[in-house]
């Protein structure tokens, strides 16, 4: 039904377009750069979307990506089982996160040796982030399989005129050290940007009946280069390397090892833009590598060692055709290839080779990808999209995806939007072939599904205040829902599709308030009610708890910002986040256990001690609160960071 409703929705929108032969353009400043893989205004753009800003980035004093989205985004959750490095990630109006994808200057994000081929925040640090962009709802047309319940966008800072020099020293609680430093100019056709950064911590026990600290390391090398050719023709290339050493607790309660991650990460891209004018055509070749050496008991005189790795290289077409002011045609050619190795020991047992003294197993899959998405304004108020997108993979067959979009400018400050869309999640690697078992691979079908949502975007100028509120539901089918029984083959702990429908559904408030030119008031909801059909059979009043793991239902949020002067600014935020369910009880059952709610409150302050020199002070967890954000796992307590920056 919902697929012949999306059918009918691009049908009547390709008719609107085809019956539109006016230009309605007007002088709309651009904001948004990638929401639709093209420059476009925020105003137009029927996505709910969310924009932190290099501004907001610089004086948050938080040294990861997932604490600024965590802090910036209503709609979002961002768990971490322990401290600092610890297994992070985030999840999307109340989606696994395995349902979010993300990218940073392009390049995808994930793992292929990872079980849900997601991305880990952890060591995603944010010293080179020029910006973000989040794209809530489904994505999957223009950025394929995994981007369900949205897409998450990263760019990286580039080279400004002549040559700068910038460093920072930052000291904090449970003996945290960052050191970063960073140089970057334009000069003619060329501009470059370098970062480098070591951070060091001695961490917090990452397991709650623990005291032994868990230390973290991470040292991040950044290159960002571009070459004007000519007036045409524009290279950018990016280099990205990081080296993460981090001890971690055993999830068992009953165990007493210590164990460690040794990981290196490796993300290479480089496109070439041609511009003509109307027609702007960028050629990509992206690859990301990723090596995790795991020691279990590294303390005892046979400690256990394991080695992941996985690769992904992909070429692509993406393409922009302007057929007037209010026309554009979007298209591209995406081709991947994933590759996971992974040992033995921690699969199925087939023979494939050695790693060391490890036996591993070496799987890959190919994915090849067209789509088209038209932008086109068929009436004076009103701003449309509709776009189809085929996927063929190499083991799972081909599909297809669409979405469409709308949007209803009631005036130049307020607008209605809508979006409709289908999504899918192809298996990774690790469902098909990594189980304790071979199984038929056939057998693991996509997960797919539909979303839509609704909401208003409201400007009031005279009274200095913008609100938005959005509604949406997201529903999914063939959930491959954890280890079960392969009756074909007799064969048990396999990954299996389950029969039962999942979804998601709720409410985004968000507003912000600037009373006068120093200060700002914003201010967040968030109401979510998601079903895991995998572990209730019948939804009704009996399945009303069981949420998706580690989802909230209420969330509240508010930060205050103030500049006191033109050398200091200060900020509060807090945060309330709700009851969530989580699994694992204290014996190891896997049962049902609710985690109970908790509320932060931060406070930060940006002070200019002359033209070149800045303190930045956080102050995290005032109150000093008590919480889980995974059942088991420790989470910091009050800390205070101090920032030294300078530029040279």
């Amino acid at each position: 039904m919902c697929r012949m409703i999306l059918r009918l929705s691009i049908s009547l929108l390709f008719f609107m377009f085809f019956q539109s032969v006016k230009v309605y353009a007007e002088n709309i400043p651009v904001i948004v750069i990638s929401a639709g893989k093209s420059q476009q205004s925020k105003s137009t753009v029927g996505s709910d979307v969310t924009i932190i800003n290099k501004e907001t980035i610089s004086n948050s004093g938080e040294n990861f990506v997932g604490d600024i989205l965590s802090e910036n985004l209503m709609g979002m959750n961002y768990f971490q089982s322990g401290g600092y490095g610890s297994v992070s990630g985030i999840q999307l109006r109340g989606q696994p996160k395995r349902y979010s994808t993300v990218y940073l200057n392009g390049i995808k994000l994930s793992d292929p040796s990872t079980p849900s081929n997601d991305y880990y925040f952890g060591n995603l640090m944010n010293s080179s982030l020029e910006s973000v962009e989040v794209l809530k709802g489904s994505q999957s047309t223009l950025y394929g399989s995994g981007a369900i319940a949205g897409t998450v966008n990263l760019f990286t800072k580039k080279g400004k005129e002549g040559h700068n020099q910038n460093g920072s020293i930052s000291e904090g609680s449970f003996g945290t050290r960052n050191v970063n430093l960073s140089y970057d100019g334009k000069q003619d056709k060329f501009d470059y940007f370098f970062d480098i950064t070591n951070f060091s911590s001695d961490g917090i026990s990452a397991r709650i009946d623990d005291d032994e600290n868990d230390r973290y390391r991470n040292d991040n090398y950044v290159a960002n280069i571009g070459y004007q050719i000519n007036d045409q023709i524009r290279n950018e290339t990016y280099i990205n390397y990081t080296d993460t050493f981090l001890e971690y607790d055993s999830v068992s309660l009953s165990s007493t090892d210590d164990n460690s991650s040794d990981d290196q990460q490796t993300l290479f891209s480089t496109k070439l833009i041609v511009d003509n004018g109307n027609l702007l055509n960028t050629i990509s070749f992206n690859k990301t590598y990723f090596l995790r050496e795991t020691v279990t008991g590294y303390n005892q005189s046979t400690p256990t060692k394991k080695m992941f790795e996985g690769q992904r290289d992909a070429v692509s077409l993406a393409g922009q055709y302007n057929l007037n002011l209010d026309t554009k045609i979007i298209y591209g050619l995406e081709y991947e290839v994933d590759e996971a190795e992974i040992p033995t020991n921690y699969g199925i047992g087939v023979a494939a080779g050695t790693y060391g003294s490890e036996r591993y197993m070496a799987q890959e899959e190919e994915i090849s990808s067209q789509y088209i998405d038209l932008q086109f304004r068929p009436l004076e108020k009103i701003y449309a999209t509709a776009g189809l997108r085929r996927d063929s993979h190499t083991i799972a067959g081909d599909y297809g995806t669409g979405r469409a979009t709308i949007v209803y400018r009631l005036d130049n400050n307020s607008k209605i939007r809508s979006s409709f869309g289908t999504g899918l999640r192809f298996p990774t690697l690790n469902e098909y072939f990594f189980g304790s078992t071979v199984q038929d691979v056939s057998i693991l079908q996509p997960e797919e599904s539909t979303s839509f949502d609704i909401g208003i975007d409201k400007r009031i100028p005279e009274n200095a205040l913008t609100f938005s509120a959005t509604v949406f539901n997201i529903e999914y089918e063939n959930y491959i829902g954890g280890w079960a029984s392969n009756t074909d083959n007799g064969n048990t702990y396999v990954q299996k599709n389950t029969s039962a429908t999942n979804y998601s559904r709720g409410l985004e408030l968000s507003s912000n308030w600037e009373p006068t030119k120093d200060l700002s008031v914003d201010f967040g909801y968030t109401f979510t009610k998601s079903y895991d059909g995998s572990t209730c059979s019948n939804p009704g009043d009996s399945c009303n708890d069981e949420m998706n793991v580690r989802v909230p239902k209420n969330v509240v949020s508010s930060t205050i910002v103030k500049k006191f002067n033109n050398n200091l600014t200060g900020t509060a935020q807090y945060k309330y986040v709700g009851e969530r369910r989580d699994y694992g009880g204290s014996d190891n059952s896997f049962a049902q256990v609710i985690l109970d709610d908790y509320s932060l409150i931060n406070l930060y302050a940006d002070y200019r001690l002359q033209n070149d020199y800045k303190l930045n002070f956080s102050l995290k967890n005032l109150l000093d609160e008590k919480y889980n954000e995974a059942l088991n796992y420790s989470t910091p307590g009050r800390s205070l960071n101090v920032k030294l920056k300078k530029q040279f």
